[in-house]
């Protein structure tokens, strides 16, 4: 085995605990990535994260990696256990901006009237890194990070480790006004990340009927999930980032979609991100 991808949220926008989503769950993005070497990548801090920080056991430096700073993608870490702990060592990787760091940024949310307590002021010892352009190595993994079309500064992710590559990219609206049929491939957004991967995790918030009148809004329909993936050779699909007002049935029918979409594909059909679902990929 080389990774083992653990999701503890795939919901987008806003937290949506009720009847309704307790099959897929509720919490925003936050993915667990360990190798079969014990290494640990954490992708996005969503609401899923304090999930994730109150089971957490750690005795080594924590990464982070956050696809942007839209609140859903960076609220849990406010509740993330380890943040409150003197000796935990943390790091935090986002991209890059041309007006204010990382850390100016993410400390908005740390500060009053939105939080009672400074980032300053938080016990851990915590740094703040801009992903670089060309790929780099946590911890015996290979990470690259592209910019993908989505308001504001987004990255998606690509993480390799022993021939094995994961991609992740929760939000994402791969094509404005054309067709992905129309584009070669180094004209669509993310698909270098997602090309020839294991496993892709990608954004699919809305239906094909939806979609048109959420043209620029920065997400997918399940027909731009299931091309996009297909364009890029992805052996296996995971739709993610589920539409906040959409039930554990609207979901269940958008995997349905997929896989009429996919086909006679020899690849696994698309399946739809949960909450505590895990993926051994080797």
């Amino acid at each position: 085995m080389s990774f083992r991808v653990t999701v503890w949220g795939c919901r987008g926008s806003v937290p949506t605990p009720g009847e309704a989503t307790v099959r897929f769950g509720g919490n925003t993005p936050c993915v667990e990535v360990r190798t079969g070497e014990g290494a640990l990548l954490i992708l996005d801090a969503g609401t899923g994260l304090r999930r994730l920080g109150a089971q957490l056991e750690w005795d080594a430096p924590l990464h982070v990696l956050v696809t942007h700073l839209h609140l859903d993608h960076v609220e849990g870490l406010r509740f993330f256990a380890p943040f409150w702990h003197v000796e935990t060592e943390l790091h935090i990787w986002g991209p890059p901006s041309p007006l204010h760091s990382l850390e100016e940024r993410i400390t908005r949310a740390f500060s009053p009237p939105l939080f009672p307590i400074e980032l300053t002021d938080t016990p851990a010892k915590v740094t703040f890194h801009d992903v670089p352009h060309e790929p780099w190595e946590i911890e015996g993994v290979q990470i690259e990070a592209k910019p993908v079309s989505h308001p504001g500064p987004t990255l998606g992710y690509r993480l390799s480790v022993n021939g094995v590559a994961l991609a992740y990219i929760p939000d994402h609206e791969p094509v404005l006004g054309v067709e992905l049929a129309d584009l070669e491939p180094e004209w669509i957004s993310g698909h270098a990340l997602a090309e020839h991967v294991d496993l892709l995790l990608h954004d699919c918030q809305f239906s094909e009927s939806e979609y048109p009148s959420r043209v620029g809004w920065g997400h997918s329909s399940v027909g731009h999930a299931v091309e996009f993936a297909q364009r890029a050779e992805a052996r296996r699909l995971v739709l993610f980032h589920h539409d906040p007002d959409r039930s554990d049935d609207g979901v269940d029918r958008l995997v349905e979609r997929a896989r009429d979409l996919w086909g006679d594909d020899s690849r696994d059909a698309p399946v739809a991100a949960s909450e505590d679902m895990t993926l051994d990929i080797s």
